[in-house]
């Protein structure tokens, strides 16, 4: 069998980024404003048990698009990846008549910022201090505490701080907005309404 171009698996998401594909965000083939963090203890869609759940580590993967998180690269008009030549080692694994491959590298290290910007210890820094003050962990602490008694001080704490932090970012250091999501992942707006669907029998 070979692949039909049906983009079935190209509209359910980007690929998460490894190791291997380090190489890739270096050399600007996939530009940092094409990415996204997941950070630990966000609720993702796991492929290989096909069910949803907090992640226990932090990864990057393709930034989506649309209301069904379509891959940035894939181009409807056309049925065509315009990556393709240079796409992920998830996406060269991926065939979806035969999951073994596919299913063999979600197991392997996958890449973290850290790793991205290892040369860059200024925005590590940064990355640093938003965690501290911006975990997941914190978050869905408090969103169990306070339940639907919603405004908690302490959530809009959190947000504010994740707010502010982004646009200080972005008018100190001069970057593109377009990078928050890789740099801080997920504004902590949409990350508590995920939070709130996947915990709906607790919240």
């Amino acid at each position: 069998m070979s692949c039909r171009r049906c983009g079935t698996c190209c509209k359910k998401g980007g690929p998460s980024l490894h190791l291997e594909d380090r190489e890739l965000v270096l050399s600007g083939v996939l530009p940092l404003s094409s990415l996204v963090t997941i950070r630990k203890g966000e609720w993702v869609y796991d492929g290989k048990t096909q069910t949803i759940r907090a992640s226990e580590t932090e990864f990057v993967r393709i930034q989506g698009t649309g209301s069904g998180w379509r891959c940035l690269y894939w181009d409807e008009a056309t049925r065509n990846c315009t990556l393709y030549a240079d796409r992920p080692i998830e996406c060269r694994a991926l065939k979806c008549w035969d999951t073994r491959e596919i299913e063999a590298i979600y197991d392997r290290p996958r890449l973290t910022r850290a790793e991205i910007l290892e040369d860059v210890p200024g925005w590590l820094d940064l990355i640093r201090t938003h965690e501290k003050h911006c975990s997941i962990d914190r978050l869905t602490r408090l969103l169990l505490q306070c339940g639907n008694h919603l405004p908690d001080a302490g959530i809009e704490e959190l947000v504010a701080f994740d707010g502010n932090m982004r646009k200080l970012t972005v008018e100190r250091s001069g970057i593109s907005p377009d990078i928050l999501p890789f740099l801080y992942g997920r504004a902590l707006r949409e990350v508590i309404e995920q939070i709130r669907v996947a915990n709906r029998s607790l919240i």
